[in-house]
């Protein structure tokens, strides 16, 4: 028995938020406790998401830890809130990043609501990844924007302005396809549900698969756009650049590190896992943007100028790795997505992190500017080279296992979308290693021969994200294994929903339940061990 027995995830959800009302209350004149209080709060979130990984049963495929209560019941909306293999480190990611995010980079101008706009950021994060609920994330899935968009208007670069516009316009005309992908599903849904309205995720996955082929792919492909922006996967990009750009340091580090994660889990949580015959018709679809994007990624942020603006491009090649695994449909592939989500966090959270010590030091991030910055400033740049060669994929280090998992599992089932992936991690060398040489090495010339080489507490700040990119690099193991059963859970109901897709063996990994395989819904129709092990443990009613 685990032995947390109160509402652990609604601490996890509320604590930030709490953070935040009282880093607001604190009076002008206090302005120095400020960061303190802001960092006991991130602090104590990191202490809630550290019990609830080492609570949850790394061999229960279903949600854990459920917290449910009612809402608008008259609606068939509840608060439900719960935590599979899937989620559970996205919030552990989301955990880590914002102390650091909050401790190491310096916050020029109004502190206090800075931090306050932070906490909420966060505690709206942390919601997402655990909604069961459908109209629950979508509510948190928005309230992410708004912290979003002062980060960026308030604490950003020249074109701030700009940047932050861009960033709600793209991403709120996206949600606009969720909401309308939402109310379709459920009130399509109703009739088969008794007649009852409801946006809980378990029942939705139960019926959802009997609606017509035609309504489950424009269903599908209403919250694949939504998603697709959030990522954002090429053509639906173009915000991305100028927000990562113009963000401050800290900003950056969250909207690349995190919230582009709502994207990428969004499309497994509510689209492949409710619509998986939807999913599999698509994926030759999103397999192609995601390949599309990984060499078009790399090869514009090979010329760029600005280093900053570089990394931005890089993640787009980022995003189209996690798009191949999720749509490989196979347990490594998936297993893979998940893995480069948290593997993504870490280090393009760390190199954005390492971008603004550069910035603070020379006020510019024009490469052409920059050179031989290892002479004055080794720590800076041998920390740097580790976080790039992670990015790159070098075996010891978090990327290799990633991108082997993804490239593997979709080399499985979809051969060509993973040769063409495979090219993405020789460019991605090209690119990141080149950039290197030119910031890093050479003689150093001007301001550059005087840096100032990390401080003791940049050193502090980063040495979580270094220990996170070793650690996952060498002993994937206790990731993996808390992963594997809910992705295995994922793959058998994509199965269930369309038995003709044919799954080869080594694409599966079979997974034992301690609750009953099937059970007759819908008239006789039955339900995916997946969907009845998760209705167990969530409290579902079969």
């Amino acid at each position: 028995m685990s032995a947390v027995t109160f509402p652990i995830l609604t601490v996890a959800i509320f604590l930030p938020l709490v953070g935040a009302g009282v880093v607001a209350l604190i009076p002008q004149g206090r302005a120095s406790l400020v960061r303190p209080v802001g960092l006991l709060f991130t602090v104590a979130e990191l202490a809630v998401a550290g019990t609830i990984v080492a609570e949850f049963k790394a061999n229960d495929a279903g949600f854990q830890f459920i917290s449910q209560h009612a809402w608008l019941g008259q609606f068939g909306i509840g608060w439900k809130v719960g935590v599979d293999g899937i989620s559970l480190f996205l919030v552990a990611i989301t955990a880590v990043l914002f102390p650091v995010a909050m401790f190491g980079p310096k916050v020029v101008g109004d502190a206090k609501s800075f931090f306050a706009w932070m906490l909420l950021l966060e505690a709206a994060l942390v919601g997402t990844f655990l909604a069961m609920d459908l109209f629950l994330f979508f509510v948190l899935f928005e309230v992410t924007l708004v912290p979003g968009y002062f980060l960026i208007a308030g604490w950003g670069g020249l074109r701030r302005n700009y940047a932050a516009m861009k960033f709600f316009i793209y991403t709120f005309a996206g949600s606009a396809f969720l909401f309308v992908g939402i109310l379709a599903l459920v009130f399509l849904v109703a009739p088969l549900n008794g007649g009852r309205e409801t946006f809980d995720l378990i029942t939705l996955a139960r019926y959802a698969s009997h609606l017509p082929t035609s309504d489950q792919e424009l269903i599908f492909a209403a919250m694949a756009v939504a998603f697709a922006v959030k990522m954002p996967v090429v053509p639906f990009h173009t915000w991305m650049p100028d927000a990562y750009t113009e963000a401050p340091t800290a900003g950056s580090m969250i909207l690349a590190g995190l919230l582009f994660k709502l994207g990428t889990y969004g499309i497994l949580r509510f689209g492949v896992f409710l619509l998986p015959k939807a999913a599999i018709d698509l994926a030759p679809v999103l397999l192609t943007l995601g390949a599309v994007g990984i060499v078009y990624g790399a090869v514009v942020a090979a010329v760029q100028k600005d280093l900053k603006r570089l990394i931005a491009y890089g993640s787009v090649a980022d995003v189209g790795f996690i798009v191949l695994g999720a749509f490989a449909f196979t347990n490594q592939g998936i297993s893979g997505s998940v893995f480069e989500m948290v593997n993504h966090g870490l280090t393009t959270g760390a190199l954005f992190f390492l971008v603004g010590m550069i910035l603070e030091r020379r006020g510019t991030l024009r490469i052409s500017d920059l050179g031989g910055l290892q002479k004055s400033a080794p720590v800076l740049a041998g920390v740097f080279i580790v976080v790039v060669m992670a990015a790159v994929g070098l075996p010891g280090l978090n990327g290799f296992v990633g991108e082997f998992l993804v490239l593997v599992g979709t080399f499985i089932t979809h051969r060509w979308w993973a040769v063409v992936g495979t090219s993405g991690v020789i460019l991605s060398a090209i690119y990141l290693l080149w950039a290197y040489q030119r910031v890093f090495q050479g003689r150093p010339s001007g301001d550059n021969e005087s840096v100032v080489d990390m401080t003791w507490r940049e050193k502090a700040a980063m040495a979580p994200l270094l220990a996170g990119i070793v650690f996952l690099g060498i002993y994937p193991k206790p990731l993996l294994d808390r992963v594997t059963p809910a992705v295995s859970h994922l793959i058998e109901h994509v199965h269930y929903a369309d038995p003709g897709f044919h799954i080869p063996a080594k694409g599966r990994t079979k997974i034992v339940y301690a609750v009953p395989a099937t059970q007759n819904v819908d008239g006789g129709a039955q339900a995916p061990t997946g969907i009845q092990a998760a209705a167990n443990n969530s409290g579902g009613n079969p």
